[in-house]
């Protein structure tokens, strides 16, 4: 039983850490159902094999207390690497034609995606399209999710608030060398989701743990 168990919790362990940017031992058992003891045994192999890091926060004049957060490994240790083989594309392209032709063929890459998803959404209420653009992009490899900002009387009312939140990157390599390519990714949502704003409110290329997006039916 252990055997099927523990890289179980492993996993369990570096999801919720993605979610969560940092976690205690304690908060993870707690959120996870296990044991303290066996929680830190998880961290501790986790820690050696170079996926995870700690550091400790001192509370007062007792001991300290230790937070756990990804290593730049593990977070590469987790299902959202596959951009290697396009970002060897992209390189071996800027090589050969130039960065603003490739940056020219990344745009129409990001229009094409944008009407495909426009297409798949539909016209139905702008939380169902939310909800819809959420499980297309679990599809794609992100960790992704979304909620209302507060709760409104209907789903079709032009002042809808909603927060999509995706935690980790599919194109993470490709966004470090080519960065306009996150700005094709805001203009893709705005384009799929054609009654509503769409505002970038985090970004992991800043160094924050998530993306975030505020979407926004138009007033009129």
């Amino acid at each position: 039983m252990a055997t099927t168990q523990e890289p179980s919790t492993k996993q369990d362990i570096l999801n919720y850490l993605l979610k969560r940017s940092q976690a205690s031992a304690q908060e993870l058992a707690g959120a996870l159902n296990v044991s303290p003891q066996a929680i830190r045994r998880h961290l501790k192999d986790l820690e050696a094999d170079g996926l995870i890091e700690h550091e400790a926060i001192q509370v007062s004049m007792g001991r300290p207390n230790f937070v756990y957060h990804l290593s730049r490994e593990g977070r590469d240790r987790l299902p959202d690497r596959y951009d290697e083989f396009a970002l060897s594309l992209l390189n071996t392209l800027a090589e050969t034609v130039g960065h603003d032709q490739v940056g020219t063929i990344l745009r129409k890459q990001w229009e094409r995606k944008a009407e495909e998803y426009r297409e798949r959404l539909g016209t139905g209420a702008i939380a169902e399209r939310v909800a819809n653009l959420v499980k297309l992009r679990q599809a794609e490899g992100y960790m992704a999710e979304w909620h209302p900002v507060e709760p409104e009387n209907s789903e079709d009312s032009a002042n809808s608030k909603f927060i999509v939140t995706e935690y980790n990157c599919a194109i993470s390599h490709i966004a470090e060398s080519f960065p306009s390519v996150c700005g094709h990714e805001l203009e893709m949502f705005a384009a799929a989701l054609q009654d509503c704003t769409v505002e970038r409110t985090h970004w992991l290329v800043n160094g924050e743990h998530r993306c975030g997006y505020l979407i926004q039916g138009k007033e009129g």
